[in-house]
């Protein structure tokens, strides 16, 4: 329990928790004010579960770069837990608004989102680094939400975070994207900070 705490305050974990929950709260308060419609459109769904997601992203990475190379802590195993956490802390606040007034799915789309982003975000950090794993996910998301395309395929392919529920190409992508950014994060971790970035923290 003391290892999980200490783990827990080196991600900054109540940070991130508290910015999701918060950022889920703003989401729907804004739907509820500002719409007439109960449920959130898709392109509102896709950002909801964007914001969440970069909330968390900080969680990624240690404040340690060699200690998450170590092989005295069975890393691989921490790290699909940790992205398994997260997916539920993406999606458990958006399906609670299923007994509220405005609804932020259906629920598939919010779990497909939820994975496919946070694949992408963990395929970022193991790429990029933590603190620049948003960058992509953000980018491809505000351009899909303001761009979406039903047709070809290949439209729906590259605007997969907001298309309907239905879209197989969309699950596919997503469930690719899941895979892969678990597979590349549970395997690598992080990448390694600059020495010069390092040393500012």
């Amino acid at each position: 329990m003391r290892w999980l705490t200490l783990y827990l305050r080196s991600r900054r974990a109540p940070m991130a928790l508290a910015a999701a929950g918060s950022l889920a709260v703003l989401m729907w308060s804004l739907w509820s004010l500002f719409s007439d419609a109960r449920d959130v459109g898709f392109q509102m769904v896709a950002l909801t579960v964007l914001l969440l997601v970069v909330a968390l992203t900080a969680t990624l990475g240690g404040p340690d770069d060699a200690l998450e190379g170590t092989a005295a802590l069975r890393w691989p195993r921490r790290r699909v837990a940790h992205l398994l956490v997260a997916l539920l802390v993406v999606v458990a606040p958006l399906l609670v608004t299923f007994a509220t007034g405005a609804h932020f799915g259906p629920g598939w789309m919010v779990v497909r989102d939820a994975a496919g982003l946070l694949g992408l975000t963990a395929l970022a950090a193991a790429a990029t680094g933590t603190a620049r794993a948003w960058f992509l996910p953000l980018a491809w998301t505000l351009a899909a939400a303001l761009y979406p395309r039903t047709e070809p395929v290949l439209g729906q392919i590259l605007t997969w975070q907001s298309q309907p529920p239905a879209s197989t190409a969309a699950a596919v992508t997503a469930g690719l994207l899941a895979l892969a950014g678990l597979v590349a994060y549970a395997v690598a971790g992080p990448a390694r900070r600059p020495p010069a970035e390092a040393g500012q923290h």
